[in-house]
């Protein structure tokens, strides 16, 4: 067997163990679903927000449905499995290579499943900004990957799902649209609330308002990251530059450095 894990995941001495267990005969693939450890700092607070609602939701909801939703922060999977598809190689020209691996996995027939513990982040960088460069990354390239998200994912998010509901049921029932659009937002805050509260496994680490600040700002640049992700052709990814091809593919166009790197994080 095969573990992959990003050199900021925070390890927990039963991780592997647990990870292992997961491991039954017809599972090729155990992932951790990411999240964050608890550290310093709003920016730190924002991320941990961002991964522990919509992050969450996401991977929890496509699990259930059998979607695939793979990351590449921590897993664990089969090297024979792996290796009957040509091994690591095969995946050098994605640059989501996880999410191929998952696939490739998933058309031999075997499962791919979450972990009982999720995959904790611990970098020291907490920046809002190097943090958005990545969801515009991750935005672009599921959208190269799945081009139905273009659609589907704005329709996933709170402000848009509300804005959109709001005005079917003051056309139908002839309701305040004000009035349902506050209270699907209450409803979807606290439902993100409770959410956390169980991927945490406790109570907030940081205070309800720090948590309610970190919701909103997320929910309300969720609109600018979807956009600003339609705007570029191209990922930077240590400072490597890449241009996006439909099917997730990518191809070199800068290299300052002379060795490639394939990462999916």
């Amino acid at each position: 067997n095969i573990v992959i894990s990003d050199t900021a995941i925070k390890m927990a001495p039963t991780t592997l163990n647990e990870m292992v267990h997961c491991l039954k005969p017809n599972v090729g693939l155990v992932l951790q679903m990411p999240y964050c450890a608890t550290r310093k700092g709003f920016g730190a607070i924002y991320q941990q927000v961002y991964f522990g609602t919509m992050q969450a939701r996401n991977c929890l909801s496509a699990n259930a449905v059998n979607i695939n939703c793979s990351t590449g922060m921590s897993s664990l999977l089969r090297r024979d499995v792996l290796d009957a598809v040509g091994g690591l190689q095969a995946f050098a020209k994605y640059l989501a290579e996880d999410h191929f691996i998952a696939e490739s996995i998933r058309s031999q027939g075997y499962k791919v499943v979450l972990a009982t513990t999720p995959a904790l982040q611990n970098s020291g960088n907490s920046s809002i900004t190097d943090f958005h460069k990545r969801l515009v990354r991750w935005s672009q390239l599921r959208i190269t990957m799945v081009p139905l998200l273009i659609v589907l994912e704005p329709l996933g998010e709170c402000l848009m799902l509300g804005a959109i509901t709001s005005w079917a049921a003051n056309f139908l029932c002839d309701v305040s649209p004000l009035a349902f659009f506050l209270g699907h937002i209450l409803v979807w805050f606290l439902c993100d609330y409770i959410l956390f509260r169980i991927v945490e496994h406790g109570p907030l680490p940081f205070s309800k308002f720090e948590f309610l600040v970190a919701w909103l700002l997320r929910e309300i640049l969720s609109p600018y990251i979807t956009i600003l992700s339609h705007l570029q052709d191209h990922v930077v990814w240590r400072n490597n530059k890449y241009k996006l091809k439909w099917g997730g593919k990518v191809e070199l166009r800068v290299t300052p450095n002379l060795e490639m790197v394939n990462v999916a994080t």
